[in-house]
């Protein structure tokens, strides 16, 4: 029996040319990118959810039902250290917690650009 193997059938059939090998048409060409606020308006009143995650931790369910009022729950992060801003659970954003008229508010430090852009 032979090792040998005929790998003709499975080499390049597309004859060599020095033009440029033309790639499938993403579609984006014909996409009209908006030039100003007024442009965005159709997407205004989309609702997104928005969230500001202080920190995290874990827990096994037995020390999750052991909590009573007033206990403290260990996270992650250090005081004064950037919290994460998600929209939508994607991460766009970190910033500080700030006291606004005795609520919560959130001043935005940074702008997170995605991996995929």
């Amino acid at each position: 029996m032979s090792d040998d193997l005929n790998l003709d059938e499975m080499s390049d059939s597309r004859p060599e040319t020095d033009e440029p090998v033309l790639k499938k048409d993403s579609g984006l060409d014909n996409f009209d990118i908006p030039s100003s606020a007024a442009d965005l308006e159709p997407v205004y009143e989309i609702p997104v959810k928005v969230s500001a995650i202080l920190g995290k931790t874990r827990m096994t369910v037995s020390q999750l039902l052991k909590l009573n009022k007033g206990a403290i729950i260990e996270l992650d992060k250090k005081v004064g250290e950037a919290i994460d801003i998600y929209v939508n659970n994607n991460l766009v954003a970190r910033g500080e917690v700030v006291v606004v008229d005795d609520k919560l508010g959130i001043t935005m430090t940074e702008v997170v650009k995605s991996a995929n852009k």
